[in-house]
């Protein structure tokens, strides 16, 4: 059997099961490979569309999650934060708890995040453990967890900065010009 006639994976496998008489057939070679190619595209399309239903591998089906759960679609953010965003809004219901608000902002995060509560200030304050400087689309975070706590409590965030003692004697010259500034303590912009 000549292989370079059959590229198709399932255009291979159909060959496969066809009688021996048929290995020097080059019409049953195009034949199969014509039929595989079909075959490969519509598993392609399924295995994508499958993909559609979770939102760890949702892309353009992200449009339908976002929909349905009322957040404005935004196709100029980057598909991760969208979701996100997406993933921390279906962990954001149930009862409130610290576990509810840990359980969004990690999902939103990505990183390890501390959720601690100060009743008599009817205050809690969310801490981003493993994240240096700002994370990035902060803003939904904070709409989200806006909508799901009570009114009448305040939310503090807490970000980790890379400080001179973290890096003094670690990083080279060469190095620490590789790391954005806003990852440094006071690093934010000029004008902001």
């Amino acid at each position: 059997m000549n292989e370079t006639l059959i590229a198709s994976e399932r255009g291979r496998e159909l060959f496969s099961y066809l009688p021996t008489y048929y290995e020097s057939s080059r019409i049953m070679q195009a034949d199969m490979n014509t039929k595989g190619t079909e075959l490969d595209s519509l598993f392609g399309t399924l295995d994508e569309i499958l993909q559609q239903f979770f939102v760890q591998t949702a892309t353009w089906g992200l449009d339908r999650w976002e929909y349905e759960l009322g957040i404005q679609t935004d196709q100029r953010k980057p598909i991760e934060q969208r979701r996100a965003l997406v993933e921390s809004k279906l962990r954001g219901s149930g009862k409130f708890s610290g576990r509810l608000v840990k359980n969004v902002a990690e999902a939103y995060d990505g990183g390890k995040v501390n959720v601690t509560f100060q009743p008599q200030e009817w205050s809690f304050t969310v801490e981003f453990i493993d994240t240096v400087g700002i994370p990035p689309n902060l803003d939904d975070l904070k709409a989200i967890i806006d909508e799901i706590k009570p009114a009448h409590m305040k939310v503090e965030y807490e970000f980790n900065y890379l400080l001179i003692r973290d890096i003094h004697g670690v990083l080279t010259l060469n190095q620490m010009e590789q790391v954005p500034l806003l990852k440094f303590a006071g690093g934010d912009p000029v004008g902001q």
